[in-house]
């Protein structure tokens, strides 16, 4: 009987052994890292892989998570400067880089982080105003992430990111938003055409002025051709004039015959385009024009150095039919 006690009380010591022995061995695993007390007070920080504690006198104290974590923010209602209500929730990122402090600097790490991340949001957004607020995300992000970062450092945790997810206004005030933007693009849209009316208008302008500029300048063309022309016929007359006044100044008669039987066709021409005359009826001396023109013809001859050509028969008096043409 006492003998079976023995073997029993044996087994006991045996099994309570080797639970002292395991406790006593410990396996961190990656991404975690824990505490080591000593009768309460925290002595060193087990990194992954295998350890041995003192039995009895060393414990493991945290199991920290060292590896980075996301926390949901909750919504919450925050005022604007300039009297806006808006709603507004977010995430941030986490990293605990000291164990010991996460463990035993703070309780309840990852509620502190949240209520101070939400703190700072009524903080930083509270004094923006809502435009400022809904166009400036990237900059509250920047600020919140500074604010929290230095807040939580002395909690051996480094903020790694903070960003906001959502802003949403009330209804109302994004029906408001929503008028705005219209008026603005109606107002873009208005000067944008009113722009192109006057651009049109400055190149329709442009353009008739340069008409009117080659107009003017295509008149000033034909002006001196014009004049050139005159100029031409005046030398070609003071041409002819000079011949003829040689031709009188040396005694030729028939010179004399010339100018008159000239200035006699220029006004039967004149006469005979009258608007109120149809029919011209009158004796002509057909031989005196036609010996003016013989003269004409022996004046020319003459200047040219050719032999004179003799005037043909002097026909019968008549008369002339003119009519208008």
């Amino acid at each position: 009987m006492y003998g079976g006690g023995f073997e029993v009380f044996g087994l006991l010591l045996i099994v309570l052994a080797a639970a002292v022995l395991w406790s006593t061995v410990k396996v961190v695993p990656q991404g975690f890292n824990y505490t080591v007390e000593s009768f309460g007070r925290f002595t060193r920080t087990l990194m992954p892989g295998l350890h041995f504690l003192v039995p009895i006198v060393e414990r493991v104290g945290h199991h920290v998570n060292v590896k980075e974590q996301v926390i949901d923010i909750p919504s919450q209602d925050v005022i604007t400067r300039d009297n806006a209500m808006v709603r507004v929730d977010g995430v941030a990122f986490f990293q605990v880089l000291n164990a010991a402090k996460s463990a035993y600097e703070v309780d309840n790490l990852e509620h502190a982080i949240v209520n101070l991340t939400m703190t700072n949001i009524r903080t930083v957004m509270g004094s923006m105003d809502l435009d400022e607020l809904l166009s400036n995300r990237d900059k509250i992000n920047a600020q919140l992430l500074h604010v929290v970062d230095a807040a939580t450092e002395s909690w051996g945790v480094k903020v790694t990111r903070i960003e906001i997810k959502d802003i949403a206004p009330p209804r109302d005030l994004i029906d408001s938003m929503a008028r705005q933007m219209k008026a603005e693009r109606e107002k873009r849209a208005q000067i944008l055409e009113s722009e192109g009316l006057r651009a049109a208008a400055i190149l329709k302008a442009e353009g008739a002025k340069q008409a009117v500029v080659l107009e003017a300048e295509g008149r000033r063309e034909a002006a001196f051709k014009d004049a050139e022309a005159r100029e031409r016929a005046a030398e070609a007359e003071a041409t002819a004039t000079t011949l003829v006044s040689n031709a009188i100044a040396g005694g030729n008669v028939q010179a004399i015959n010339y100018f008159v039987a000239n200035n006699y066709v220029k006004a039967l021409e004149a006469l005979a385009s009258a608007p109120n005359q149809k029919v011209i009826l009158m004796p002509l001396e057909a031989s005196s024009v036609i010996g003016s023109l013989a003269g004409l013809a022996q004046i020319t001859g003459e200047a040219f150095g050719s032999k004179e050509t003799p005037p043909p028969a002097a026909p019968a008096r008549g008369s002339v039919p003119s009519s208008k043409s």
